[in-house]
């Protein structure tokens, strides 16, 4: 799902995007920005998080909630303001999040993820 009236130069408030979701067809997720490699978009699941692996890095800057994020045999506590990384086709769920939960998620680089440094 994309959102174009909202998009002003590539300028965005933190939660814009949230009064459309969910979609028509239940989505949680809706791209806001696009520009080269890079996809923005908000993500906001309720209940559950039913995310798969990705096909490119991520970044993901939580905009409001709480909760627990594991990803590769880890986890940690989250709160707005903060950023994870996953790397291209890591398994990795938000679990334990409020109910306001939502987040900012930034793919970019090529299919397969970026070589590391």
């Amino acid at each position: 799902m994309k959102i174009e009236s909202k998009i002003v130069q590539g300028y965005l408030k933190a939660l814009t995007g949230l009064d459309r979701l969910p979609g028509p067809n239940g989505e949680r997720s809706i791209e806001l920005f696009r520009h080269g490699t890079l996809t923005v978009k908000l993500y906001a699941p309720r209940g559950k998080d039913g995310q798969h692996p990705h096909t490119r890095d991520e970044i993901y800057v939580i905009a409001t909630g709480t909760g627990h994020f594991q990803w590769s045999e880890k986890e940690v506590t989250f709160g707005p303001g903060d950023v994870l990384f996953v790397p291209a086709g890591e398994e990795h769920r938000f679990v334990e999040f409020t109910d306001d939960f939502a987040t900012w998620v930034f793919f970019y680089g090529p299919e397969g993820g970026e070589a590391s440094a």
